[in-house]
């Protein structure tokens, strides 16, 4: 058995020496390891990708290769989707475990069930009433919890299409962990704001009346991205008036007034196709996270476009800035070496409910 080449001798190590080492030992394994880069991954480890994208689609073509690891560069809640859907003989691995997500950590299994049982108490049987919708970016176990009650995961971009799927089983919806995706797919299913209410986690009964949540249709979990919510309308509108002409893309994370403020809003992808389709000579405001925008900024500036962050202060997925080249160095040589590092493992009796939860968002979107 190999031995573990351990991190510390890679903490202190420059990027450039750390840039040399992951070429060499990707050289070593081949095609027996496939690297996927989340869209906000930081430049210097994103070079390195094979496979890019948003974290479904990464999943979804990590599991079509025929590569033995899977090392995702991006967070937590991502490699448990690339373990759930890829081969059995595949490993999932992410570089640093502590790159997690804030808004996936606001939602967890005991108080989702706290919430299910209290739903249970109000209307008599939640489950004939409520269809329970986890955004991807959530942990196994929530999936898992959806899949066992007739629930579904949704990302961003197929939210609305899921929403009038899960509509059609039950007359309630409880949408977690994003409250802010939740209330746009609400809005553009014509839903009254009133009839979209918040349920707070850590207050009895969400902090909701039982007439709140008989008359809501859609009860929102109190979680947000904390990337998406720095941005704000006046950023926009600072924008507008010196621009009259400029265009403003969001993600459906941010806001429900920066969302209403926007002329596009949509997932990464979305946001991604719509400035590299744009016309040539635009100029774009993004609300979304600053590796991304800054990496399409260059990628469209031959085209004339000009496309500027939207918010005044910097702001990125800080979590998934833990992936750095010197982790990923780390796990590379590891694996060169025949030992595997920071696997990612969902557990056996979470695994087949999850799937079923996202097999059947696949199945409708």
């Amino acid at each position: 058995m190999h031995a573990t080449i351990q991190f510390d001798r890679f903490n202190q190590m420059a990027d450039a020496d750390c840039q040399e080492r992951i070429r060499a030992a990707r050289a070593k394994l081949g095609k027996k390891a496939v690297l996927l880069c989340h869209h906000y991954q930081r430049a210097d480890v994103y070079q390195h990708a094979d496979l890019t994208g948003d974290s479904l689609k990464l999943s979804r073509l990590a599991s079509q290769t025929d590569a033995e690891y899977i090392i995702f560069c991006g967070v937590h809640f991502m490699a448990e989707v690339a373990d759930i859907m890829s081969k059995p003989e595949q490993i999932a691995i992410l570089p640093d475990l502590a790159a997690g997500c804030s808004m996936a950590d606001m939602a967890n299994l005991a108080k989702v069930e706290r919430c299910w049982r209290e739903l249970n108490e109000v209307l008599g049987d939640a489950e004939a009433q409520v269809t329970p919708v986890t955004y991807i970016n959530s942990a196994a176990d929530l999936k898992a919890f959806c899949g066992e009650r007739g629930g579904i995961v949704c990302t961003s971009s197929n939210a609305g299409t899921i929403a009038q799927w899960a509509f059609a089983q039950r007359e309630k919806v409880l949408f977690f962990p994003d409250q802010h995706l939740g209330r746009w797919t609400g809005h553009n299913l014509g839903i009254p704001m009133e009839e979209m209410v918040v349920w707070d986690p850590d207050l009895e009964y969400g902090g909701l009346t039982p007439q709140q949540i008989k008359d809501a249709k859609i009860l929102l979990w109190k979680g947000h991205c904390s990337v998406h919510q720095m941005f704000q309308p006046t950023h926009i509108q600072r924008f507008r008036q010196q621009y009259p002409d400029g265009l403003v893309i969001s993600h459906p994370e941010c806001s429900f007034d920066v969302c209403k403020a926007s002329d596009y809003v949509g997932s990464t992808e979305y946001i991604v196709k719509a400035i590299k389709e744009g016309a040539p000579n635009t100029r774009w405001l993004v609300g979304t996270e600053l590796n991304l925008v800054n990496r399409l900024a260059e990628e469209v500036k031959p085209e004339g476009k000009i496309v500027q962050f939207m918010a005044p202060t910097v702001c990125m997925c800080s979590t998934m800035q833990r992936i750095d080249p010197q982790h990923l160095a780390w796990t590379l040589e590891n694996l060169a070496e025949g030992k595997v590092v920071n696997r990612i493992s969902v557990p056996a009796h979470e695994a087949p409910m999850a799937k079923l939860a996202l097999d059947r968002m696949l199945a409708i979107s």
